[in-house]
């Protein structure tokens, strides 16, 4: 008899064929994410388990997988929707996608710097609404990208790809984490480790890039942002609950800070109040690493490390901390 795999969400169809080739997939091609209720059911049903960040893999889910469970395979390189904890005691191996997705998502990046900066999203919908007339010297004025500083927090796979690209831009490089990049590297990206605050106070664009943990949550609040330049952009693609969403609308509404960019937001999918309102604000819906190719990847992974699991074999890439 085949193992059991319950996958949450639509998934690619490469990934999903070889998945079926092997073994008895239970699909959700909803579109909607399954209720907890429904979670539990599956786990209780699989072998392995194909989850999404919606997804809340809670102890209630872990256990309903009792000792059939082998795997929660995250589609995504994020985890912190599940209980890695508590699937650690109940011996379930849990899974991402490191390594596959950071170049993508840093050109999504780069396309929210450019975009909040040079106005495009305003530009595109005042045209499209036949507001043009003409050119006009004061039509659309943004910031310049070229030669600034490029705050980075967050100085990972997706943080390095992002600095990378500031090079072509002629821009200087500051990053926060905890520890230093290897020098090497922090030569080859112009790049300088700073304290937070000094980071806030001299970048022109500060870019998140930090998992979400206990140290990030809402590290960026209204204290920080009232730290950077009135001229400055924030841009998250990060983890939704790194900045406090009323503040930023705040700091936006005021002119605390020129613009900002988000493809997360604190209470996704849901808007915080006054968002909609912002002309200087462009939220996109989550799609750092939203390309055919990449997303096509991130699924062979994913199915790559069920059949490592399934197999009785360490996941080729286990999330830190199992």
């Amino acid at each position: 008899m085949k193992p059991i795999v319950t996958v949450t969400q639509n998934f690619p169809n490469g990934a999903l064929e070889k998945l079926r080739a092997h073994t008895q997939v239970i699909y959700n091609d909803s579109g909607s994410s399954l209720s907890s209720a429904d979670l539990v059911d599956r786990a209780g049903k699989s072998h392995a388990l194909i989850s999404y960040l919606t997804d809340k893999i809670d102890a209630s889910v872990l256990d309903a997988g009792g000792s059939r469970l082998k795997i929660v395979a995250n589609f995504g390189a994020g985890f912190n929707n599940i209980d890695v904890v508590h699937a650690r005691k109940k011996n379930i191996w849990v899974s991402n996608t490191p390594g596959v997705l950071h170049e993508t998502t840093a050109d999504l990046t780069w396309a929210m710097i450019l975009g909040i900066a040079r106005r495009i999203v305003e530009s595109d919908r005042y045209t499209r609404q036949g507001e043009f007339y003409g050119w006009r010297g004061d039509l659309f004025l943004g910031g310049d990208v070229y030669g600034k500083t490029l705050g980075v927090i967050g100085c990972g796979e997706i943080g390095k790809a992002v600095a990378r690209r500031a090079l072509g831009f002629n821009m200087r490089v500051l990053y926060h984490q905890r520890r230093h990049i290897p020098a090497a590297m922090e030569k080859k990206l112009n790049a300088r480790l700073v304290p937070l605050n000094q980071l806030l106070k001299e970048s022109d664009f500060v870019t998140l890039h930090v998992p979400l943990t206990r140290d990030t949550q809402y590290m960026i609040g209204e204290e920080q942002l009232a730290m950077m330049k009135p001229t400055a952009y924030l841009i998250h693609a990060a983890r939704g609950k790194v900045v406090d969403d009323r503040a930023l609308v705040a700091a936006l509404k005021n002119n605390t800070i020129a613009g900002a960019a988000l493809d997360v937001f604190e209470h996704e999918p849901e808007l915080t109040a006054g968002m909609t309102q912002l002309d200087n604000l462009i939220i996109l819906p989550h799609i750092g690493s939203a390309t055919v190719a990449t997303r096509d990847t991130m699924a062979l992974l994913v199915v790559a490390n069920v059949f490592d699991a399934l197999a009785g074999k360490t996941p080729r890439s286990l999330v830190p901390g199992w």
